[in-house]
């Protein structure tokens, strides 16, 4: 499974370099399904940004653009979950596959309760949290700016940490080995 991961990230990172009018989408896209609550499992979001990246850091594509949408996708994504989790409320353990999966929502129930406003930053970048985090903060009601000022702050960080971070690092080690 992780090497036909690892060629589909190939191909995906590939396809972006050489069609760069599809970059910014793709990019949102990946983001938003990745914050998306249960589309998480699905999406191996920090594996892509992190070889996109990359190649983005050594081809040259501009780092900004690419950083803000990840970001803004991540923010449309954790919102989105946040909206599901305010309209069902606890009855969203009755829906696949968090029916079949209690301990996950119990646990980021938990943690949300551990942590509160930093358990949504935090939750964007610890995997298993982040399927669940933004859903959590719905379904406790947590007040509205509130949860969009920790999840617009995380989701920043998040996709400028990964995308750009990942980038600038390639470009600096080509700089110092002079390729």
């Amino acid at each position: 499974m992780t090497a036909q991961l690892d060629l589909w990230i190939q191909a995906l990172v590939e396809f972006m370099r050489t069609n760069q009018q599809w970059a910014l989408p793709i990019v949102f896209f990946v983001a938003f399904a990745e914050c998306v609550a249960i589309f998480s499992w699905l999406v191996p979001a920090t594996l892509f940004f992190t070889a996109f990246g990359a190649v983005a850091g050594a081809s040259g594509l501009d780092l900004i653009p690419l950083s803000f949408a990840a970001s803004l996708g991540a923010a449309f994504g954790f919102w989105l979950s946040y909206w599901v989790g305010l309209r069902l409320g606890p009855r969203v353990d009755d829906y696949w596959p968090l029916r079949d999966n209690p301990n996950l929502l119990r646990k980021g129930h938990d943690f949300f309760e551990k942590w509160g406003f930093l358990g949504i930053i935090i939750g964007h970048f610890v995997g298993p949290v982040r399927a669940v985090i933004a859903l959590v903060a719905g379904i406790v009601q947590m007040p509205f700016w509130l949860f969009q000022l920790a999840n617009f702050v995380a989701s920043f960080a998040w996709g400028f940490g990964l995308l750009y971070g990942a980038g600038r690092a390639t470009e600096m080690m080509m700089q110092f080995t002079g390729k």
